[in-house]
């Protein structure tokens, strides 16, 4: 078709087609019949044929005017289904949201804040990435994740923090182990005992903070062993190469041939809910939405949402 036929003029001929009636089509539309019928004959001018066949006493669709009226239905129905869809879109209810989150957030509310969302937003497909931090805080800020959930981020430039969660630690120790006899295990009795933790670069500043603890004890860990996964910790812990300290949460996935005590003195951890601060997502607000109201019984009490907008480190 011409490209200065509109939408107003398919809107026209398709009230003229189904009512045969130039009057009864203008009272449908809220115009006067006049201002139709010009855009009618209009319509005809662009298309080159006759649309309709007109008397005085009946209105009829001529053969051009039949095959134009499927095709114009068809088209109307078509952008009423794609603005549909937007306004879907800009209210969080249609599209594709990229969701982010550090391994130990599947052993807390996770699962069920995913699950709700599901129910309440079936139309949004989610894509799922199990990640460190350091790249998670990489992927939000390129883009790549539109919403995470890390564990203890630190000041980060950039980026939306909202802690939702926090925790105390616990030791982990092979079964059998001498740190058995505690109720809770003193800090201190970890000095030369070696240690399985995650490298550095997969959470700089929840690594450091591991490490101050140890340190306000008159020691740093002796890490004799690096693994990328709680779940490979703990399997490394449970063989006997060595303990960790963890978050709570890492307990609910200990072997058989591990167990674990609450220490003193401890210290907190948080998981934060990220999204890039200059990107307006609808989908990942809404998920955020969600996401609190599951880890509400979590969320630390007294806390401000954080953002940080330019912090070094």
């Amino acid at each position: 078709m011409d490209d200065q036929i509109e939408l107003r003029h398919l809107r026209y001929f398709v009230a003229v087609a189904q009512e045969l009636h130039f009057g009864k089509a203008a009272q449908r539309l809220h115009i006067a019949q006049p201002p139709l019928s010009h855009q009618i004959r209009r319509l005809e001018d662009l298309v080159g044929h006759a649309l309709f066949q007109r008397t005085s006493r009946s209105v009829k669709l001529t053969l051009a005017g039949e095959a134009l009226l499927q095709s114009a239905q068809h088209i109307l129905a078509r952008v009423s289904e794609d603005l549909d869809n937007v306004r879907c879109v800009a209210k969080g209810e249609l599209g594709s949201l990229s969701v982010g989150f550090v391994s130990s957030a599947m052993l807390t509310r996770l699962p069920n804040a995913l699950s709700a969302y599901r129910r309440k937003f079936p139309n949004v497909r989610l894509q799922l990435h199990e990640l460190h931090t350091s790249q998670l805080i990489e992927g939000l800020r390129k883009g790549d994740i539109h919403v995470g959930l890390v564990r203890d981020p630190g000041p980060v430039s950039e980026l939306h923090l909202e802690p939702i969660m926090n925790e105390s630690f616990v030791v982990i120790f092979p079964k059998g182990h001498f740190l058995a006899q505690y109720r809770v295990v003193p800090l201190g009795k970890l000095e030369n005992e070696p240690f399985v933790f995650y490298s550095r670069s997969a959470g700089e500043f929840a690594w450091e903070a591991t490490m101050r603890l140890c340190e306000r004890r008159g020691f740093r860990p002796r890490i004799v062993q690096e693994a990328p996964h709680w779940q490979t910790i703990i399997g490394l812990v449970a063989a006997g190469i060595g303990v960790t300290i963890a978050p709570t949460c890492v307990a609910k996935i200990l072997r058989m041939d591990a167990e674990y005590r609450p220490m003193r003195p401890n210290g907190v951890t948080e998981v934060h809910l990220a999204r890039c601060l200059n990107t307006v997502n609808p989908l990942a607000i809404s998920f955020c939405a969600v996401a609190r109201g599951c880890f509400a019984h979590a969320r630390p009490a007294n806390r401000e949402h954080r953002t940080v907008e330019a912090v070094s480190g």
